[in-house]
C-alpha cells in the first residue's frame, strides 16, 4: 500500500512541477488544427465512399 501512496504522490509532484501546460492561445489553436484536419479527413472518407457505391452501382447495373 505503501507503494501505491508513493506512486501518486510522486506523479502528482510531476504533474506540478515538471509538466509544461499549454496557454490558452495554444490551446485554442491546437482545437482548430484538430477540427480542420478531422473535417478534411472526414469530408475525403464522404468522397471516397460516395464514388465507390457509385462505381459498384455502374458494375451491379453491367451484371
Amino acid at each position: 500500500m505503501n507503494k501505491i501512496t508513493t506512486y501518486f504522490k510522486e506523479s502528482y509532484q510531476e504533474l506540478i512541477e515538471n509538466v509544461t501546460w499549454p496557454t490558452w492561445t495554444q490551446l485554442q489553436q491546437s482545437t482548430v488544427i484538430v477540427l480542420v484536419a478531422t473535417i478534411i479527413i472526414t469530408a475525403l472518407i464522404f468522397v471516397m465512399d460516395f464514388s465507390s457505391n457509385q462505381l459498384l452501382k455502374l458494375i451491379y447495373k453491367l451484371f
